[in-house]
């Protein structure tokens, strides 16, 4: 057999021994392949792993470097070992090995230490007695052994606690004697050892329970060591020591005698008590022992009870404070560790419970009345946990609880109140919470869901410690706890009803009122009543709210819909379910309406996007009162609920918002009463109740006065006269009195801010019928005067507000059919615009936010005023203009305010447009007036500012649009209104004879050339809601212009047909704008530009050119470039209709513009624009503006001196480069200097006749023209090309050329020659055009490496092929002679040029063979440069003629491949591997043989890309292994494939990959079944370590099943590659070897290379320098020994390793 001829030969004892010696390798990598070997043997030989062990750890720690791993593998053999082949003889043997190691240092608890310590616990698992009987030697030994000894007695017990027990005896016999001589260093050790072996007795104890191991003997030892601990150690200063000692006894109380226990008790309790003083991990500890402790004193089942609970007292009072330390809040980390010890001190106390019940149950009570915190909080928390568990024996106790729970419902702390509340819930599930005292603890409940969060302010009512928690908390315990006695207790169903009613209406349970609402809605919900019952129950029980009452609180309180645990909703339920309370027709009109209003609040993160929704929610809740009140219909009881609201103003805070919603309740209440008398007595009262200095409470107050006055009104006027006479003081005494005492002008204010909102809201709500005459007398008699007089600014905006509602007033009567016109409106606005002003008095400074709520409700107003009769005058119009328009500026923050009132001052301005004006003339003049004055801000650099300046033009072109033309009234009516019937009255009245021409505005008088030329570069704005309106505007404004009448004038231009079209097109644009899809804003802009272009008529058109500076100096920069194109967008399309004047001013205004531009880009585009107009008008005319106006700049102006440049310079340069003007430019220039006129007529047609230039021309424009016509030289003029563009390629030859010799000259130190070159290299690719070039010299131009400037060479040839590849072919021929020349840096040039050239050369046949002739004929070349640069044109041949060339390029190849040159080589194989990819069979096949061997020498090279190179080129190979070659190109692949496999682990990135695509290639030759699989898989594209050995295995397993007759081959190959230059690839050949020799069954393979691979690899792994190769060879040698070929070492048990070990210990 294979094991025979191979396992018996090889020196598997030398192995291991290598192995185990390479455990101390340096390495980490050579440690742990070691280790993972020698694990793999020990299952295997575990002696002979032993053997070698022991042999190299007899020298200890100070001859081996790692007697820890050494330990390691020595446990895990031990554990290997079958029962007969373990030797006692040995085993202690190795025993004393250990046990030498162990007792030689000092230390405890080293690695090696405890790996000793695991070989030991590993023979004691075979052969226990040997073990200990070593271990028992040395605790008689010096004491720094003792502490390791025991340690290992301990981990044994730990392990095997079956064979441990039964040797109890023995260990406690030796080791009690030296327990009293242990320093306090070891105590711990041993302390834990006791608790060890105490654990295993358990453990044997509950295995087999008959047998008890404890003898008497063995009793007498653990009491003793129980005393020494108890006595001695456990009352060490060291809190190490005692902590350990006290383990140790509480594992050793249930195992001492009784009496012994009892008689340690007084001592052991106390000292657990007092590590309660440490922290939470040895809190944890002593609450464990101490749990421990009492079971095995109160449970025993051999006795009564230890200890009386008179002696438990000092525990358990110890114990409940410990249960405050471990709930307070910490970290999370610490979190389970305090849960735990709450558990564990629960378990202690119900133990105790279990005994003890009435004197625990006492006990606690009693902690509970000393009212101690700490106590107190922990006696609640055993209750609340011993109260189900103990119920029974605790039933007869419960008035006792009861009395005691009651005397701490006034308790202050916040943690005992939680944990009394959470007590409270725990006795009401089992029926402690009956009649009163029932009630009381629920209503304790109520209170403490109605906790607000904690204030700073709230340490006087909360008292708060580091274990108590926040209100937040015991708030959320509270509500679930009534939630859930209410759903789940059935028996508190009659304790809470009717009693939770009650809970609803004190002010000190608001806070409560949802979940008491919810509670009585389960109750409701779950209880089987009828209504007569519920009527009944709360009838009978006088402390119940009536149903108005409850009817009236709880409407109040539905006031905040987003409320804590949604109050609203809640409340709305409850009054569903109580309905049957109520008269009877309201229950179907609830059952209606309430869920509509659930619905509204039932979305609250919804509810938040509408910034009104606290307004409109409370106008629902006044319907749902008013429609309620109207389905009662009952006096009697609306008079109840009336007092009922009179009544709850005492439980709600004036600043509570709940106040001004009760105001309002009650003011729809007297709305529906006809009892005047009662009216006035109760708004009386609620003028009284009222706190004015609140705004929200004044605002309440004042929309409730407004609805008494809707059935009331004379009665609320009289009141309110009474209030405003009551005030006594004229303005000078008012003024008096606030120097003197400021209160009181704060107070007069706030009467008189309620005064003007109760009289505007009364105004409000009054019928519109008889208003007239009250606003007629409080306007006319100057009483609203006597309000305006206020500072604060919400008084304010009180007054602001009643003025608004006035007017408001007067619009609705307009409405109703009894329209009046406002008196003394004008003064009005004066008040409203000096109200809104900043107040300047001393004393009164207004903040900014309410500046701005002040201006907006003033701008509001105002709009307001303009909207009612008679009209504005134009004084007035200017004068509100003036005070208001400034408010465009304001800052953009904040937006909740400013937004606002931006909106409410572009309203005012369209309601001042509305209602100006008697015809559509006029309107159009105030149109643009308005206008005029807002273009500052239209075209601001602010960007909120053009924002808003847009959007106010919009609406004010919208709203004239309306009224002019498409038939709305002045306030924007639609169809048939009462404005419009007033206007059509005065337009016939006025216009009646007179034509619609006369009444519709004209279109000249819109002026839209200038309004287009100022909202068109808004259209390209830098923000897309600017860009939107602008549109929209340009689109109002076209819309309403060819609404109007036609213009009359003939030659208008105007093509109806196409301006419709146009404007079709423009607002195709706006709708796809609106509908946000995406578009290029630049695409909108043509498209807008274009339409706009077509609607201008031609006086239009001609304002817009001439008003385009102020466009194109737009502070935008996006904008200006948006007016230019629009500018030549009109130019291009309609420039045949300027004339001459019109070109010339257009000139003008564009070269001003140009000159007022700072931004270049900006010059040049505005410059780019006077082109066009050149271009698409008269050129003549152009030129002659822009030489005029240079001659004037030079004639006033130091042009060298002026900033950014002299623009008319940049207009030089930008005629001279301009495709069509340039000529045109330059014959106007000469024309201009040599005086005579222009010939040539204009390209594009203009006027009709032809513009000659004046004969006599002024000095500076000859001057003009002598600059123009240098910057034209300069600006690249086509005269000074013409020379070079005829000698292109001589001149570009030479240069390339000269650039080489240039470099060479560089390399000796000579760089001026090269710097002067290619500053002429850089001027001709000026003069040429030709930017690539340049860039191409001016990035390495410098570079003196020769890869770099013969990059460059072949870079500028490549780029002239593309650019000029007429002039390729002179170019080449010149190159191609110059291949001859004797300068070896003017060929190396050449060729480079040549080489690049090449591949553009397909169109010229004859060209081509001349190349190839001269570049064959100079691969021998004696500079390697030339030759490889050669070589490389060769292979760039266009495809289309490679093919003919192929042979030739081969042939080439081959020879090179063996040039002296690496360089030269290295160009070779990527040139083979290019020319591959097109040769045909028949050029390839005579010459593969030879392209394989030179190939396979080249694989092995240094240089990794000609190793990647060499591997890919033999794959690329792959393809003509075919027919006649196919056998010759397999014998090569088998040749290669060992190769291929080891460098596809390569420590080079390309080399893997070329190895892995060439495996891919050539392995569908091989013919292996598994191939597919193989190289598609995770391990063969990977680089990890591991993944590819996993891939050589399996390949290995290919080779052995389908290629068995190959191995040999194989193997001769890898086997040299032992030797490789990479130590990678050296780990590779060896791990592959081995793999081969663990598979391979083959005798001959296995007889010819086993031994010799093993000596290797143990040669390897004890000298290689490589810790990669020893890594790999410890795997190895493991997968050597593992193997099915080497089972004869197995069998050899351990002559030969005993022999290797006794050389060892003789050396």
């Amino acid at each position: 057999m294979a094991s025979s001829s191979s396992g018996s030969s090889i020196p598997a004892a030398e192995a291991v021994q290598v192995l185990v010696s390479s455990l101390a390798d340096d390495s980490p990598i050579v440690g742990k392949a070691s280790m993972a070997s020698l694990k793999d043997i020990a299952s295997l030989n575990p002696l002979l792993v032993l053997d070698c062990c022991s042999a190299v750890s007899r020298g200890g720690r100070r001859r081996f470097g790692n007697m820890a791993a050494v330990f390691q593998v020595m446990a895990l053999a031990v554990r290997a070992l079958d029962k007969q082949d373990v030797d006692p003889s040995f085993m202690s043997k190795l025993a004393k090995i250990a046990t030498t190691e162990i007792i030689s240092s000092k230390e405890v608890n080293a690695d090696w230490q405890r790996a000793a310590s695991g070989l030991l616990v590993s023979i004691g698992l075979h052969l226990p007695d040997l073990m200990m009987e070593e271990i028992f030697v040395h605790l008689s030994g010096p004491s720094s052994a003792l502490p390791a000894m025991v340690q290992i007695l301990a981990d044994f017990a730990s392990a095997d606690a079956l064979q441990f027990t039964p040797r109890l005896k023995g260990v406690l016999s030796r080791v009690l004697p030296i327990l009293g001589n242990m320093r306090d260093a070891h105590r711990p050790i041993f302390a834990n050892a006791f608790k060890c072996w105490c654990q295993a007795v358990w453990q044997y104890t509950m295995d087999f329970p008959s047998h008890s191991p404890l003898d008497a003997d063995v009793m007498s030892f653990l009491n003793s060591a129980f005393e020494l601990l108890l006595r001695v150690w456990a009352t060490s200063r060291d809190l190490k020591v005692r902590t350990s000692s006290v383990e140790a006894l509480c594992q050793m109380v249930g195992l001492v005698t009784r009496s012994q226990l009892k008689a340690a008790l007084p001592r052991l309790v106390p000292i657990i008590l007092d590590l309660y003083k440490r922290d939470q991990e040895i809190s944890l500890l002593a609450t464990s022992g101490l749990h421990s402790l009492l079971n095995a004193s109160l449970l025993s089942e051999t006795g009564p009870p230890l200890l009386d609970f008179e002696d438990l007292t000092v525990t358990l009072s110890t114990l409940l404070p410990v249960i405050c330390i471990n709930t307070d809040g910490k970290e999370h980390s610490d979190l389970s560790v305090g849960l735990k010890i709450y558990n564990e001190v629960q378990h202690c106390f119900l133990t105790v419970g279990c005994v003890y019940p009435d004197d625990l149950f006492t006990f606690l009570l009693n902690k509970c009345r000393l009212k101690e915190e700490s106590l107190t909080f922990g006696a609640l928390c055993v209750l609340k946990h011993l109260l189900p568990r103990l119920s029974e024996a605790w039933h007869n106790k419960r008035p006792l609880l009861v009395e005691v729970v009651k005397s701490l419902l006034d308790e202050k702390n916040l943690g005992v109140q939680k944990a009394l509340s959470e007590l409270i819930v725990v006795m009401a599930s089992h029926c402690y919470l009956v009649g009163p005292s029932g009630e009381l603890f629920v209503e304790y409940l109520v209170r403490h869901c109605a906790l607000a969060d904690l204030d700073r302010n709230d340490s006087e009512n909360f008292k708060v410690t580091m274990w108590a928690s926040s209100p937040t908390e015991l708030r959320a315990v509270c509500e679930k706890g009534l939630l859930l006695i209410t759903i789940t207790v059935p028996e508190m169903e009659h304790t809470l009803w009717p009693f939770l009613l009650k809970m609803i209406t004190p002010r000190a349970y608001t806070g409560a009122a949802a979940i008491v609402c919810r509670c009585i809605s389960e109750l409701c919900r779950h209880r089987s009543f009828n209504i007569d019952n519920m009527l009944n129950e709360c009838k009978a029980r006088a402390d119940i709210p009536n149903p108005e009452e409850l009817f009236a609180r709880l409407l109040v309180l539905v006031h905040d819909p987003l409320a804590r645990e949604h109050l609203a909703t809640q409340v709305l339920t409850v009054l569903c379910y109580l309905a049957p309370l109520f008269p009877k027709n309201i229950n179907l009109f609830w059952q209606d309406e309430v869920p509509k209003m659930k619905a509204y609040v039932s979305d609250t993160e919804d509810l938040k996007l509408d910034p009104s929704y606290q307004e409109k929610w409370d106008d629902m809740i006044i319907n749902f009162l008013s429609e309620s009140l109207d389905v009662i219909q009952g006096t009697d009881w609306v008079i109840s609920l009336g007092n009922a609201f009179t009544n709850q103003y005492q439980l709600y805070t004036p600043d509570d918002e709940h106040s001004a919603l009760l105001h309002r309740c009650l003011g729809m209440l007297l709305q529906k009463l006809d009892d005047r008398n009662y009216v006035q007595d109760k708004i009386d009262w609620m003028y009284t109740q009222a706190n004015i200095s609140i705004p929200t409470n004044r605002l309440g107050l004042a929309k409730a006065m407004g609805l008494v006055a809707a059935s009331h009104l004379d009665t609320v006027l009289e009141k309110l006269k009474s209030i405003l006479d009551n005030v006594g003081q004229s303005f000078f005494q008012r003024l008096f009195s606030f120097i003197t005492d400021r209160y009181r002008a704060e107070q007069s204010d706030d009467i008189h801010a309620a005064l003007a909102l109760m009289y505007g809201y009364a105004a409000r709500y009054a019928p519109s019928s008889v208003i007239e005459a009250r606003i007629d007398a409080l306007v006319g008699t100057n009483m609203l005067s006597r309000l305006l007089h206020v500072r604060h600014p919400t008084a304010k905006q009180a007054v602001i507000t009643a003025i608004n509602l006035l007017g408001c007033a007067v619009i609705n009567a307009a409405k109703n059919g009894a329209s009046f016109p406002l008196k003394r409106r004008d003064q009005l606005l004066d008040y409203i615009l000096t109200l809104m002003g900043r107040d300047d008095n001393e004393g009164f400074v207004d903040s900014s936010l309410e500046l701005l709520h002040t201006q907006a409700l003033a701008l509001n107003a105002c709009t307001t005023l303009v909207s009612v009769e008679p009209k504005l005058t134009i004084e007035t119009r200017n004068h509100v203009m003036k005070a208001t328009l400034g408010f465009f500026s304001i800052q953009n923050e904040p937006v909740d305010v400013v937004n606002p009132l931006i909106d409410n001052l572009i309203t005012l301005l369209c309601a001042i447009l509305l209602t100006s004006g008697e015809d559509g003339r006029s309107r159009a003049e105030q149109l643009l007036h308005i206008l005029r004055q807002i273009d500052q801000y239209v075209s601001s650099p602010m960007e909120y500012q053009r924002r808003r300046g847009c959007l106010a033009v919009h609406e004010m072109v919208l709203k004239f649009r309306m009224v002019c033309v498409s038939g709305y009234c002045a306030l924007g009516c639609h169809g048939s209104c009462t404005h419009g019937k007033q206007i059509d009255r005065t337009l016939h009245r006025n216009f009646s004879n007179l034509p619609l021409a006369f009444v519709l505005p004209s279109r000249e008088a819109l002026c839209l050339g200038e309004r287009v030329i100022m909202y068109l570069p808004r259209c390209a704005d830098t923000n897309s809601e600017v860009r939107k309106v602008s549109a929209q505007i340009l689109d109002q404004l076209f819309s309403i212009s060819l609404s109007l009448p036609k213009p009359v004038a003939p030659n208008s231009g105007m093509d109806l047909e196409l301006s419709y079209s146009a404007l079709t097109s423009l607002e195709d644009v706006i709708a796809i704008l609106r509908s946000d899809a995406s578009i290029d804003p630049s695409e909108v802009y043509n498209r807008i530009v274009s339409s706009v272009c077509i609607l201008l008529t031609r006086d239009e058109l001609v304002a817009a050119l001439h008003g385009c500076t102020a466009a194109i100096c737009d502070k935008i920069k996006h904008s200006a470039e948006g007016a230019i194109q629009a500018v030549i967008e009109l130019v291009s399309k309609r420039g045949n209709e300027l004339s001459e004047t019109d070109i010339s001013r257009t000139t003008q205004s564009l070269l001003s513009a140009a000159a007022h531009v700072a931004d270049k880009h900006l010059r040049l585009e505005t410059l780019g624009a006077v082109s066009s107009l050149a271009e698409s008008t008269s050129s003549n005319i152009v030129f002659s503006e822009v030489l005029a106006t240079a001659g004037r700049d030079i004639a006033t102006k130091d042009i060298s001196r002026l900033r950014g440049g002299w623009p008319m310079q940049d207009a030089f340069y930008v005629f001279s480069q301009h495709a069509m003007l340039s000529l045109l430019f330059l014959e106007h220039l000469i024309s201009v200097l040599n005086q005579a006129p222009v010939v040539k007529g204009d390209l594009i047609k203009g006027d009709s006749h032809s513009l000659l230039m004046e004969a006599v021309i002024g000095d500076d424009i000859l001057q003009a023209a002598i600059f123009a016509l240098t910057a034209f030289f300069r600006g690249g003029g086509k005269v000074g090309k013409k020379a070079v563009e005829q000698s292109y390629a001589s001149v570009l030859a030479t240069l390339a050329l000269q650039f080489g010799s240039c470099h060479g000259l560089a390399s000796s130190g000579q760089h001026d020659p090269l710097r002067a070159l290619l500053i002429a290299f850089q001027a001709f690719c000026e003069c040429v055009g030709d930017l690539e070039m340049g860039k191409i010299l001016a990035r390495d131009g410098e570079q003196n490496e020769k890869e770099k400037w013969i990059n460059i060479i072949g870079g500028i040839a490549g780029s002239i092929s593309i650019k000029r590849p007429k002039e390729v072919k002179t170019i080449c021929l010149t190159l191609t002679k110059a291949l001859n020349r004797p300068q070896r840096f003017q060929r190396e040039a050449a060729a480079a040029a040549l080489s690049e050239f090449v591949r553009y050369s397909g169109g010229f046949s004859s060209l081509l063979e001349q190349m190839v002739e001269a570049l064959c004929r100079h691969v021998s070349d004696e500079s390697p440069t030339v030759r490889r640069l050669c070589l490389r044109g060769l292979v760039q041949i266009p495809s289309v003629h490679i093919y003919q060339y192929t042979t030739q390029i081969l042939g080439v190849i081959v020879a090179l491949l063996d040039d002296l040159d690496e360089s030269v080589q290295l160009t070779a194989v990527s040139c083979l591997l290019m020319i591959l990819e097109s040769s045909p069979n028949d050029a390839v096949e005579p010459i593969l043989l030879n392209l394989c061997i030179r190939l396979r020498n080249l694989q092995i090279c240094m240089n990794p890309k000609m190793r990647a190179n060499a591997f890919a080129a033999f794959g690329a190979l792959s393809n003509f292994g075919v027919g006649t070659q196919r056998e010759i190109f397999l014998e090569q692949i088998h040749a290669v494939i060992p190769r291929l496999a080891l460098h596809l682990c390569d420590d080079d990135l390309v080399v893997r990959q070329a190895c892995r695509t060439t495996l891919k290639r050539v392995a569908p030759l091989m013919e292996l079944e598994g191939s597919v699989a193989l190289f598609s898989s995770r391990s063969f594209a990977s680089d990890h370590r591991s993944d590819y050995e996993d891939f050589l295995r399996e390949l290995t397993r290919q080779f052995v099943q389908h290629l068995p007759f190959r191995v040999d081959t194989y193997m001769a190959s890898i086997v040299q590659a032992f030797d490789a230059h990479w130590p990678v690839v050296q780990a590779n050949a060896i791990y592959l070897a081995s793999s081969i020799l663990s598979l391979s069954d083959d005798q001959h393979i296995l007889a010819v290379y086993y031994s010799q691979v093993f000596g290797v690899l143990v040669g390897k792994t004890s000298r290689s320098p490589d810790a990669i190769v020893r890594a790999t060879s410890s795997l190895a040698l493991g997968l050597l020994l593992k193997s099915t070929n080497s089972l004869s070492w197995r069998l050899d048990r351990v002559d030969s390793s005993r022999r290797v070990s006794d050389s060892e210990s003789k050396k």
